[in-house]
């Protein structure tokens, strides 16, 4: 399970955007375990009722408030902005990915892309006054094909790369606000989304042979690392992009 000492944030409310599952609903579980009060989103109606009737959706006897939001609508993202009173805490993890090339057709390329890179930025910049306010922090998905691409989904990949420079650009921007900007870039993690490659016995096992650390990744393993970037111990960390790939990305 992700760490996290009990209470230590304790007051604070967190948004995890695309929370409803894999990494995110990991992250939402972490901060919660750790004192956070947190309302995560989901991209559909029934995303939202699934995970309502989850039994994961309760830690420590406290329920999830959850509430479907597409970040590709400028308008709902800015409605929840304005509907929330306070926010310490914002982990941006919605995201799209498009399998078997179909991200080589330039709408797909574009919806892709949308959701991942400009659906963060619309996250930041609707949080920003309550952020500010909060001297609070944000930290952003990035992924390791943020650094090799990927022929098979290139969406993907140029999104999460741009993801790293808008971590470093809004960190440098929003630094005198007392606002700190960093990311996550998680390497190959059991989740939904890579799903197939998991079921793909000689994809799977290419990978672990590839993995120094020699397993996939789980959720929790991203959900520390996010908790640290949020909590106390890191207030002097902004601009980061902090693998979290098992050594993946050094080989």
């Amino acid at each position: 399970m992700a760490s996290g000492t009990s209470g230590e944030f304790t007051d604070r409310q967190a948004i995890v955007t695309g929370g409803t599952s894999g990494i995110g609903q990991a992250v939402a579980g972490a901060l919660q375990r750790a004192g956070c009060r947190v309302l995560v989103t989901g991209h559909t109606r029934d995303e939202v009722r699934r995970f309502h009737e989850s039994q994961s959706v309760v830690a420590e006897g406290r329920p999830f408030e959850a509430v479907e939001l597409d970040v590709g609508d400028p308008e709902a993202v800015r409605g929840l902005a304005e509907s929330v009173a306070e926010l310490q805490i914002l982990v941006n993890c919605a995201g799209t990915i498009e399998r078997e090339g179909r991200e080589h057709d330039p709408a797909v390329f574009a919806r892709v892309v949308d959701v991942n890179l400009n659906g963060t930025m619309r996250a930041c910049s609707a949080f920003r006054p309550h952020l500010v306010a909060s001297r609070g922090c944000i930290v952003n998905t990035a992924s390791m094909l943020s650094i090799f691409g990927s022929g098979h989904v290139p969406a993907y990949s140029a999104s999460k790369g741009g993801i790293v420079q808008l971590t470093r650009s809004l960190a440098i921007a929003w630094a005198r606000e007392g606002v700190r900007v960093n990311a996550v870039a998680p390497g190959w993690i059991e989740t939904p989304l890579t799903r197939p490659l998991v079921d793909d016995a000689a994809r799977r096992d290419e990978i672990i042979r590839r993995t120094p650390l020699g397993r996939w990744g789980r959720p929790d393993d991203v959900a520390g690392a996010v908790l640290f970037l949020c909590c106390d111990a890191a207030r002097f960390i902004t601009g980061v992009v902090l693998p979290v790939d098992g050594g993946y990305s050094i080989c």
